[in-house]
């Protein structure tokens, strides 16, 4: 069982820069893959990046390559997943959603199948 809780999200104007976390809570010890969703309204849901926290490996969407930067803390059975966002603009507005699974590092991806946990989301807003 993985809980997770997103944070961070707000309204920045396009060039500017935001910062949302993920924090998974679960029993034990191990690695989770841990990726981060977007959903605009209208749009289906789009993986954005994912970490592989036993690693630390990552993969990035072209979309966001560049761009956006994974980063994680560790503390006994929490881990939390941080998404530095950098140079947003409109088209990166979205619900930000975090997902988790207890997953392998041979194939950690941003692909909703592997995810069995989800967060609840958090809004990013970008204006121009």
């Amino acid at each position: 069982q993985v809980t997770l809780v997103e944070s961070g999200g707000g309204s920045v104007q396009a060039g500017g820069a935001l910062r949302v976390s993920c924090e998974a809570s679960f029993r034990g010890s191990g690695s989770l893959c841990m990726a981060w969703f977007r959903q605009a309204p209208g749009k289906q849901r789009e993986g954005v990046a994912s970490m592989f926290t036993g690693t630390g490996s990552t993969y990035y969407s072209d979309s966001v390559k560049g761009r956006f930067t994974l980063s994680q803390e560790k503390l006994d059975n929490h881990i939390t997943l941080f998404l530095e966002m950098n140079s947003l603009q409109p088209e990166d507005a979205a619900m930000y959603y975090c997902a988790a699974d207890p997953g392998s590092a041979g194939y950690c991806r941003p692909s909703e199948y592997l995810f069995t946990y989800w967060g609840q989301g958090t809004q990013v807003t970008v204006s121009s």
